[in-house]
């Protein structure tokens, strides 16, 4: 630890040249960017009612969790602009517009804002989406906003987005190969792509926290542990439809994703464990009294949560989502 770092502010001035001297490799250049009209029929060639046909054909195969599950991934995605207003809130991030941690929020939106675009455009052509309930979901995402926990402590936002860029690598990931199996192998390899961005982020944000753990161990611990008591909830945990309370929609899709195995509750524990382990939680020194308390909690948090976790029923299909018709 570097004993004249007193205050977040300090350790992040401090990372900012790292983060400097690896933006290149944290963020991919627009020129070498996918973009959403790699993975999409192209409107301006005589075959593009063909291939939307195609489209449509693959699409009507897909089964109805695994559609649902797609539009609430794609709602997600599209609430991006609460993502940057959130790190824009963050205390000592991003004051100066041209330091590195702006940089690389501005470069993080740039990325993340193609996967809605992309994710829209194929439910738009598929044909098997009523686009109105869906948009109205996506516009009362934004404007309910979400309560992550984290108030606005970076060390705190660096630990849920983590844990939720890993949680949305999976989700993305496994649509992807239930696509494939339902014949639907244009979709599968789009939200490869998405899945591909994600675990990049994911391990960015990781690389974060354990630059921090480095020179302000025991701060980054009492953090770490709070988010895991107040447990990690996903941005869009206030998703719903028209006429449904706050938060009920969100539910019904989480559940549609358990009952696929496309994020469950183990998988909840997996990205725990895993961060446990790339952060070598057992392992750091100069911990103060409570910072050790704060280890002990997170390394017995695993065998906590399975146990809960192999009492939990698999939900039953019992709700029709508005934007399924």
């Amino acid at each position: 630890m570097i004993a004249t770092m007193t205050s977040r502010g300090e350790v992040l001035q401090h990372l900012e040249v790292f983060l400097r001297e690896n933006m290149g490799s944290f963020l991919k250049k627009v020129e070498d960017s996918w973009q959403p009209s790699d993975f999409l029929p192209d409107s301006r060639l005589d075959n593009f009612f063909d291939e939307v046909k195609l489209l449509r054909e693959r699409a009507k195969e897909l089964s109805y969790d695994l559609l649902a599950v797609l539009i609430g991934d794609t709602i997600t995605e599209e609430a991006l602009p609460n993502y940057e207003a959130w790190f824009h809130q963050l205390d000592d991030l991003n004051r100066d517009p041209n330091n590195g941690w702006a940089q690389w929020i501005r470069g993080w939106t740039a990325e993340e804002n193609r996967h809605g675009d992309l994710l829209n455009r194929y439910l738009y052509l598929s044909g098997r989406v009523n686009m109105r309930e869906f948009e109205m979901s996506t516009q009362y995402l934004i404007a309910d906003g979400f309560d992550l926990g984290t108030a606005h402590d970076p060390y705190r936002a660096f630990v849920y987005t983590s844990y939720q860029e890993a949680a949305t690598n999976l989700s993305h990931r496994r649509v992807g190969q239930l696509a494939r199996k339902a014949g639907d192998a244009a979709l599968s390899k789009l939200c490869g792509m998405i899945a591909g961005d994600e675990v990049r982020h994911a391990r960015v944000y990781q690389t974060f926290v354990e630059k921090i753990f480095e020179v302000d161990p025991s701060e980054m611990m009492l953090a770490f542990e709070d988010m895991m008591r107040k447990k990690i909830v996903m941005p869009a945990h206030y998703m719903r439809e028209l006429g449904v309370e706050v938060g009920k929609t969100f539910g019904h899709f989480t559940d549609a994703a358990q009952r696929l195995g496309v994020y469950t509750s183990q998988d909840y524990t997996d990205i725990l464990e895993g961060l446990l382990q790339t952060w070598n939680v057992d392992k750091i020194t100069g911990l103060s009294a409570p910072a050790e308390k704060a280890r002990d909690y997170v390394m017995a948090l695993p065998n906590r949560l399975r146990r809960v976790a192999d009492r939990m029923p698999v939900p039953k299909l019992e709700y029709k989502f508005k934007w399924i018709e």
